[in-house]
C-alpha cells in the first residue's frame, strides 16, 4: 500500500516527455501467416487466463510451465548449464528441482500477466504489496527522476505494472519482438496501467529526457550485452558482459538509483515489490567509476538471486559474450 506523505500522481499528468518522431531506417515487416497464427495462439491463452479465477489460472500456469520444461530441452539444458556453472557444489538433483521450480514461477507469472488489462487498484494489492517503498519515495523527491534497476527476477512484469498503476508510471526498456502482431499484443497488456516502452534502439535518448522530467526509467540489469555495450564485471562468480547504461546515466544527470524487485512470498501467496537504495561509489576516473558501480550493480542482484534461485531466469545465455581472448563458454 503507499505510505503517508506520497501522493499518487493524478491520472490526467502528463507522464512523458513529447519526442520528435523517429524516421524508421526500413519499412516495418509485414506479418506472415506464421505471425498470425502466432499471435492466434498467445492471444486465445492470454484471454483464457484472464477470464480465469486468479487460482484456477495459475494452476493452468503451472501445468504449461510443467510441460515447457520436459518439452522444450534447449531452455532445460541452457538452465541446468547455468545452474552447474554458479552452483557446482550442488548434486545434479538439486539444479533440477530449482530450475522446474524457476519454471513454475514462470507459469504463475505468465497467469498474473493474462490479469493485467483486468486489473484495478483492489485487485493489484492483492497479487503484489510494497516493501521498503520508502526509499523510492526519498529518490523520487530529489527531482532528477529515478534510476529503477530491476532484473529477470520473480515477477519483473508484475513489478512495473504495479508501480505504475499505484500513480507512479514508469518507463521500461524493451527489444521488439520478432513478430509484430504478438509484440502489440504484449506491450498493450504491459502499458495498460500506464508505464511506458522505451525501445533499446532509442534507449540513451529518451530515458535521458524521462529522467530530466522527473520520471522513473526501468532497466533489466541481468541481461547479455555484445562487449561493444558493456563492461566485463563479476556476476555470480564469472565475468558477465553487463549493460553501463544505469550506471552511465546516473553519472550524466544526477538521479538516484534504486533496486526493485517483485519476490514471491509463498507464505502470504502474493508478492513483494522491495526496493532498496544504491550508493553512488564515486571515482576520479569516469571509466572506473562506471565499472565500480555496475559491478557493485550485479553484486547487490546476485544476493538476491543466491537467496531465491528459483525466481531467476537461468534459461537466458548470461555469459555468452567471452572477454578477449576467451574461448565460447557454452557448449550449444
Amino acid at each position: 500500500m503507499l505510505r503517508a506523505g506520497f501522493e499518487p500522481m493524478s491520472a490526467d499528468r502528463q507522464i512523458w516527455p513529447a519526442v520528435p518522431t523517429r524516421v524508421p531506417a526500413s519499412p516495418p515487416r509485414q506479418p506472415s501467416l506464421r505471425h498470425g497464427l502466432e499471435y492466434a495462439a498467445a492471444a486465445a491463452v492470454l484471454k483464457i487466463l484472464g477470464w480465469l479465477p486468479r487460482g484456477a489460472a495459475r494452476a493452468v500456469g503451472r501445468v504449461l510451465a510443467g510441460l515447457s520444461y520436459w518439452f522444450w530441452p534447449r531452455l532445460r539444458r541452457v538452465g541446468l548449464f547455468n545452474l552447474a556453472l554458479v552452483f557446482p557444489e550442488w548434486p545434479a538433483r538439486r539444479r533440477r528441482r530449482v530450475l522446474f521450480r524457476a519454471f513454475q514461477n514462470w507459469g504463475r507469472m505468465l497467469a498474473d500477466f493474462a490479469r493485467f488489462p483486468r486489473l484495478d487498484r483492489a485487485r493489484i494489492e492483492e497479487m503484489i504489496t510494497y516493501d521498503g517503498f520508502e526509499h523510492y519515495a526519498r529518490a523520487h523527491a530529489q527531482g532528477k527522476g529515478v534510476i529503477f534497476l530491476t532484473a529477470h527476477f520473480g515477477n519483473w512484469e508484475l513489478s512495473s505494472f504495479a508501480h505504475s498503476a499505484y500513480g507512479y508510471p514508469l518507463g521500461f526498456t524493451v527489444r521488439g519482438l520478432d513478430n509484430p502482431l504478438l509484440d502489440a499484443l504484449i506491450t498493450r497488456y504491459r502499458t495498460a496501467s500506464g508505464g511506458r516502452p522505451i525501445e533499446k534502439n532509442d534507449f540513451a535518448r529518451r530515458a535521458w529526457r524521462a529522467l530530466k522530467d522527473g520520471e522513473a526509467v526501468g532497466i533489466l540489469i541481468d541481461t547479455n550485452m555484445a562487449a561493444s555495450e558493456g563492461v566485463f564485471v563479476d556476476f555470480l562468480g564469472r565475468a558477465a558482459c553487463t549493460t553501463t547504461a544505469p550506471a552511465r546515466l546516473a553519472r550524466k544527470t544526477g538521479a538516484p538509483l534504486v533496486l526493485g524487485l517483485a519476490l514471491w512470498d509463498s507464505r502470504a501467496g502474493r508478492y513483494r515489490l522491495r526496493f532498496e537504495p544504491i550508493e553512488w561509489l564515486s571515482r576520479d576516473d569516469a571509466a572506473e567509476e562506471i565499472r565500480v558501480n555496475t559491478a557493485n550493480f550485479n553484486r547487490r542482484l546476485e544476493s538476491y538471486i543466491r537467496q531465491y534461485p528459483d525466481q531467476w531466469l537461468w534459461v537466458h545465455r548470461r555469459w555468452k559474450t567471452r572477454p578477449p581472448g576467451e574461448p565460447p563458454l557454452y557448449p550449444f
